[in-house]
C-alpha cells in the first residue's frame, strides 16, 4: 500500500526491515529513489533523530560514483527519512552468502571500490564507523570489473560522525558491529578514519576465506580478540596481498594505511589475482566459537525455525537481514583489565580436521577432561609406587629362619 512522504515522495513497497526504521522503494519528482524511514514510536527518540540527522548532513554534500548519495531529510509530523539513491541491485552479504567466499580478484575490486568510497568521504570530515557487507551493495546494471565484479557502493553513513564534532553518545557506549570494530573503538578510544581501513580490511579477509578473523561466539569474546590476538594467515594468497592486510588489521592506528592508498595498492595486485579460484581453507566449526557464553541459536520444537537477530537494512530488493551479527552494539567498554586476560595469540589458528578451536568450550571440556585423567593415573601411579616401595622395606627387614644361614660368593 502506498504513502505519501512529506509533500514530493511516495512509497511503494517495502525492501527491508530493522530495529530502527524501514527501507521502502519510492518515487520523487525525479524518479526512483529508496526512503529509509524511521519507525513512528521511535520518532520521539532523541538518540535515533540524532543519527538521522547526522546522516544527512554527513551525506548530503558527498558526491562519490561509489558512495549511496542522500537526496533529502524529511520531516513532516511523526515521519521522519532519509531519501537516498536507489541502487538496483544485491548487496555484498547476500553474495558472500550465496557463494561462500569470492575469488580473489575479484574480492579485491571491490574493496578497492570501497576504499575509494572511503578515501572521498575522509577528505569531507567523515568516518563511517560501521563498514560491513550489509552496507556495501552490488550495482548489477554497471559494467563488470575484474573477476566478474559488479561496481560496489558504500551506504548506510547512520552511524558516521564528523570527526572532532561534539559526542552523540555516552563514552560508555560501543557503536558499530563487534566483528569488524577496530581496537582502538574496544578501548574507548576515539573513532577516526583508521577505524574504517580496520574494518574494510576485515572485509577483504571475511571475502576470502568466508569468515572474519576474530568473529565468534559472545560480542565481548570478540572485542576482546581485537585486542589481544593476531590474524591468522591465509595459505593460497601473494605475499604482497597478505602483508597489505596484515598492515591494515594493525593494532596501532597509525600504522594502517589511508584510504587512497589502500585503494591504489589493491588495484596494483588485480593483474596477478587474474584467474585465481577462491581459497581453499577450513571454516571453523560454528559449535566451537564460545558455545558457554553465547550458544549457537538452533531450531526447537518440529516446526519452529532457528532464532534470527535482526540488523543493519540493506537498500536493496531482496536484501537478507544482518542475522549473525550484532549491529550498533549497545554496551559497555570493557575495562583494562578485562580486554588484557583474554587469550593472547593468534585468533582461529589452524587445526587439524574435528580438533575444537583453543579457548572454545569443547576445547575447555577437553582439557579438563584430559586433566582429571591424568590426575586419576597420576594418582595410580603413586599408590603402586607406594606399595612397591613398602613390600621392597618389608622384604629387606625380614631376618632369615632360625638355623638357616645366608650364603655369599667368597
Amino acid at each position: 500500500m502506498a504513502r505519501k512522504i512529506g509533500s514530493r515522495y511516495t512509497a511503494h513497497q517495502i525492501l527491508g526491515r530493522g530495529s530502527a526504521g524501514t527501507v521502502w522503494l519510492g518515487e520523487g519528482p525525479e524518479g526512483p529513489v529508496a526512503v529509509k524511514l524511521l519507525r513512528e514510536d521511535l520518532a520521539s527518540d532523541q538518540e535515533l533523530v540524532g543519527r538521522f540527522v547526522q546522516e544527512r548532513t554527513a551525506l548530503l554534500g558527498l558526491e562519490h560514483p561509489h558512495i549511496v548519495s542522500v537526496r533529502d531529510l524529511v520531516v513532516d509530523g511523526n515521519d521522519l527519512a532519509l531519501v537516498m539513491d536507489l541502487v538496483r541491485g544485491t548487496d555484498l552479504r547476500t553474495r558472500l552468502e550465496r557463494e561462500r567466499r569470492l575469488a580473489p580478484e575479484a574480492a579485491v575490486a571491490i574493496v578497492a571500490d570501497v576504499a575509494d568510497a572511503l578515501a572521498a568521504a575522509h577528505a569531507a570530515g567523515v568516518v563511517h564507523r560501521d563498514v560491513k557487507p550489509e552496507n556495501v551493495l552490488l550495482d548489477m546494471r554497471g559494467p563488470l570489473g575484474p573477476g566478474g565484479a559488479h561496481p560496489a557502493l558504500l551506504t548506510d553513513f547512520g552511524v558516521a560522525k564528523l570527526i572532532d564534532s561534539p559526542k552523540r553518545t555516552r563514552a560508555t557506549k560501543i557503536i558499530g558491529t563487534p566483528d569488524y570494530l577496530a581496537p582502538e573503538i574496544v578501548e574507548g578510544l576515539p573513532p577516526r578514519a583508521a577505524v574504517d581501513i580496520y574494518a574494510l580490511a576485515t572485509v577483504l579477509y571475511e571475502l576470502l576465506a568466508g569468515f572474519t578473523p576474530f568473529g565468534g561466539g559472545h560480542p565481548g569474546a570478540v572485542l576482546r580478540r581485537h585486542v589481544t590476538e593476531t590474524v591468522v594467515p591465509l595459505p593460497g594468497i601473494p605475499e604482497e596481498l597478505w602483508q597489505l592486510l596484515v598492515q591494515c588489521l594493525a593494532k596501532a592506528p597509525a600504522s594502517r594505511l589511508r584510504a587512497s592508498e589502500l585503494a591504489a595498492r589493491l588495484r596494483e595486485q588485480l593483474p596477478i589475482l587474474a584467474g585465481l579460484p577462491p581459497l581453499d581453507v577450513d571454516e571453523p566449526d560454528p559449535a566451537d566459537e564460545d558455545a558457554a557464553d553465547e550458544p549457537v541459536p538452533s531450531a526447537g520444537a518440529a516446526g519452529e525455525q532457528p532464532v534470527r537477530r535482526r540488523g543493519a537494512v540493506s537498500l536493496v530488493p531482496g536484501a537478507k537481514p544482518d542475522s549473525n551479527r550484532d549491529t550498533h552494539t549497545s554496551m559497555r567498554v570493557p575495562a583494562p583489565d578485562e580486554l588484557a586476560g583474554g587469550a593472547h595469540g593468534t585468533a582461529r589458528a589452524p587445526r587439524a580436521t574435528g580438533a575444537p578451536r583453543p579457548g572454545s568450550a569443547r576445547h575447555r571440556a577437553t582439557v579438563r577432561r584430559r586433566r582429571i585423567t591424568l590426575g586419576v593415573a597420576g594418582v595410580v601411579v603413586a599408590a603402586l609406587v607406594g606399595v612397591g616401595a613398602w613390600w621392597a622395606s618389608a622384604d629387606g627387614d625380614t631376618e632369615p629362619p632360625h638355623g638357616t644361614r645366608s650364603t655369599s660368593a667368597p
